[in-house]
């Protein structure tokens, strides 16, 4: 499926991504993962709209990495800064500049891999893997020249390269 095929098909609620021309429906998330996924929107939100510092989404919204090889991924929250806002139309094409992905059995293998790899090479600027069962945030910041990679444990004060004064602990995130 090309991209194009991809965007003038149906439109749903239903998670789904393109990854070089493979679509993928993978089955909706638990209520416990949606749970964390609403808690960290809502925190960015609060952080960001007061602020305008840009705007924060929701999957299932497509992020169209690469319109050609027909790469479009639905991380769990994104963030887009007000400098970068041009990217957001009907969709979010190209990076935004945080991803987030609440991991579950079904995706953690996939998210910590794939997914990572295509948010670096297409320059996602940070990237956070949440794991509630372990209650750890891993984030990877993909600013330098080599990734930084840093593990945030329950009791621990998430620090954003790409929201500094964001520091909320990673227990105030879990439901």
């Amino acid at each position: 499926m090309t991209t194009r095929e991809y965007l003038d098909s149906y439109e749903t609620n239903e998670p789904r991504e393109l990854t070089y021309g493979l679509l993928r429906e993978p089955a909706a998330p638990f209520f416990s993962h949606q749970e964390v996924v609403l808690k960290i929107a809502r925190a960015l939100v609060d952080h960001v709209e007061p602020a305008a510092r840009g705007k924060v989404g929701v999957a299932p919204i497509d992020v169209i990495l690469d319109v050609d090889r027909a790469l479009i991924l639905q991380p769990d929250v994104l963030f887009v800064s007000n400098e970068r806002l041009a990217i957001i139309r009907d969709q979010v094409w190209g990076a935004p500049d945080l991803v987030v992905e609440v991991l579950s059995t079904a995706t953690a293998a996939r998210d910590r891999t794939q997914k990572l790899g295509w948010y670096r090479q297409y320059g996602i600027r940070e990237c956070w893997l949440v794991d509630p069962a372990a209650e750890r945030i891993t984030i990877v910041d993909f600013s330098g020249a080599m990734p930084d990679t840093r593990s945030i444990g329950r009791d621990d004060a998430i620090r954003s390269s790409v929201l500094p004064a964001f520091s909320p602990t990673f227990a105030s995130l879990l439901p």
